[in-house]
């Protein structure tokens, strides 16, 4: 099994996506084969108006997220709401990963500097994908009732443990949310 790097060798938005895939016209294609993302649910738990409360978990600064980092951090929290609230809560993944991460995979041992000689700034395979974040834009939603504010907390806090960079937890009531409609 193929090892992955650190997420801190993808954290950084620092060029261009690569993301173009079309199944119309092949020779518009940035990528030959999109990589498969981890993450296949967003929607969890059981929707309902009557929810009070709603939990956001948001960015602190502009990031790439891996889709593997938002599937095991989505399962955390989800595990934890379920074991605590089940059933009282509206759990949602708000990015979607479709930004192309490649990686020039460089030859080691003996005699691969006369391989890799030549090959600086190499546009590299694809090897899976990536959702960019800005910053304060959120990642995951939660809406819950306010009695289960210290338990989304939990939950975030196992979630954040998952992902690379900071994050922040922003909590909004549903009379607030009704007096700033008006």
């Amino acid at each position: 099994m193929a090892r992955l790097r650190p997420a801190r060798t993808y954290r950084n938005i620092d060029s261009q996506t690569w993301a173009r895939y079309s199944l119309k016209n092949q020779k518009k294609n940035y990528i030959r084969a999109m990589p498969r993302r981890s993450i296949l649910i967003f929607d969890m738990g059981s929707k309902n108006d009557a929810y009070d409360m709603e939990a956001t978990l948001t960015s602190k600064g502009k990031i790439q997220i891996r889709s593997n980092a938002l599937e095991s951090a989505r399962q955390a929290a989800n595990r934890y709401l379920e074991m605590n609230i089940p059933g009282m809560y509206f759990f949602k993944v708000l990015v979607y990963p479709h930004s192309v991460i490649r990686e020039h995979k460089m030859a080691t041992g003996a005699g691969a500097d006369r391989l890799s000689r030549g090959m600086s700034q190499s546009f590299g395979r694809p090897i899976g994908v990536a959702a960019r974040v800005n910053e304060r834009q959120p990642i995951f939603v939660i809406n819950t009732y306010s009695k289960n504010k210290e338990v989304v907390h939990e939950a975030y806090r196992r979630a954040a443990s998952k992902l690379s960079g900071l994050y922040r937890v922003n909590v909004s009531y549903a009379q607030a949310r009704a007096a700033a409609a008006e």
